[in-house]
């Protein structure tokens, strides 16, 4: 039997994506909010970007917001969606991209009063770190 680990839910960070899936996603480009806490304390949001080619997830483009603003480690994500829909889980891209950015990242999943902020590697268990497979260069 695995032992999961839950960390306390950062409530803070759950408004401020709700808040943004509120007010900012509008049609069909922009259906999902996600918000980071820095390591500094920071609350970084962004929405997805939807296109039918593979736009990027609302959590890929809160990576990039974040490094615009100098903020390059983040402490826990989430995901929210519009209409309504709550605290949505990462897909297994972002699941893999937050992994190879943030392997300590903890991820708040689950819905209504099920929330819960559980460490990225308990959501891709067995993981393939990408950085594990690279060719030395001095090789």
């Amino acid at each position: 039997m695995t032992t999961r680990t839950t960390h306390p839910v950062d409530h803070e960070l759950v408004q401020a994506a709700a808040h943004v899936a509120r007010t900012r996603c509008r049609g069909d480009n922009h259906t999902m909010a996600a918000a980071a806490r820095a390591q500094d304390g920071r609350i970084i949001t962004a929405v997805n970007a939807y296109h039918f080619t593979g736009g990027p997830c609302a959590e890929l483009v809160v990576i990039g917001a974040a490094a615009a603003q100098g903020a390059y480690e983040l402490d826990t994500i989430v995901a929210v969606g519009d209409r309504d829909r709550g605290v949505v889980p990462p897909c297994g891209r972002c699941r893999q991209v937050l992994l190879d950015y943030f392997p300590s990242l903890k991820v708040v999943v689950g819905g209504g009063d099920r929330l819960r902020a559980v460490p990225l590697t308990d959501l891709l268990p067995e993981t393939y770190v990408w950085a594990d497979h690279q060719l030395d260069a001095e090789g």
